[in-house]
């Protein structure tokens, strides 16, 4: 029998990236422009779920979407730039391509602003979905056939699970090592650098 290509998916935001710079310099942006009372740093600290959720902590639920939008519009003004990759990221990717596999970045951040990011810092997956945070990240998985799926949040973990996937937690995140294991997570790495050396003794 021929073996199935692996294909490994990943979250984007403090799996792949960095971000936190960048996401706070936009959640100051709209403070300024709003006036709304922000806590830019308690946000950045537990980056994951989808944007509107983290807003509804904020804002009257009636002001949600519009600013939400807001956010998306002036990210990419505020949030490339100061974003860098996190060590191993892209020798994780390009680890998966050496092994013949394929990748697939799987994020909750809005799509168009995903693809800026991994541009910007070169990194190059196959694939890259947006808008679908925790269980709903199962849907690409699936449909892309991956088996491994690597991210920081409990979320991630959740969404590996949904999709029969190994998942791969690293605490590189708002989650920490603990908390990730007791949320399913099959392996947890302290950081991406650790993931070539686990494919290498990883076997489907």
């Amino acid at each position: 029998m021929t073996p199935t290509p692996l294909t490994v998916g990943f979250d984007l935001d403090m799996t792949l990236i960095d971000s936190r710079p960048g996401i706070k310099a936009v959640y100051e942006a709209l403070v300024a422009e709003t006036g709304a009372a922000i806590d830019t740093d308690l946000v950045v600290s537990r980056l994951g779920p989808p944007l509107e959720e983290e807003l509804a902590n904020w804002l009257p639920a009636a002001e949600v979407p519009a600013v939400a939008d807001r956010y998306r519009e002036i990210y990419p003004s505020y949030a490339i730039t100061p974003t860098l990759a996190l060590p191993g990221a892209r020798e994780a990717v390009e680890a998966i391509r050496a092994r013949g596999g394929r990748t697939l970045v799987v994020t909750a951040k809005y799509e168009p602003n995903a693809k800026l990011h991994l541009a910007h810092l070169g990194i190059e997956p196959d694939v890259i979905v947006g808008n679908l945070w925790a269980e709903r990240k199962a849907v690409a998985l699936k449909e892309h056939g991956a088996t491994v799926y690597v991210g920081d949040h409990i979320g991630d973990v959740r969404g590996a699970r949904a999709a029969n996937a190994v998942s791969v937690a690293v605490a590189t995140g708002p989650c920490g090592a603990e908390e990730l294991r007791d949320a399913g997570a099959d392996v947890v790495l302290t950081s991406l650098t650790e993931l070539p050396a686990w494919l290498d003794a990883y076997r489907p």
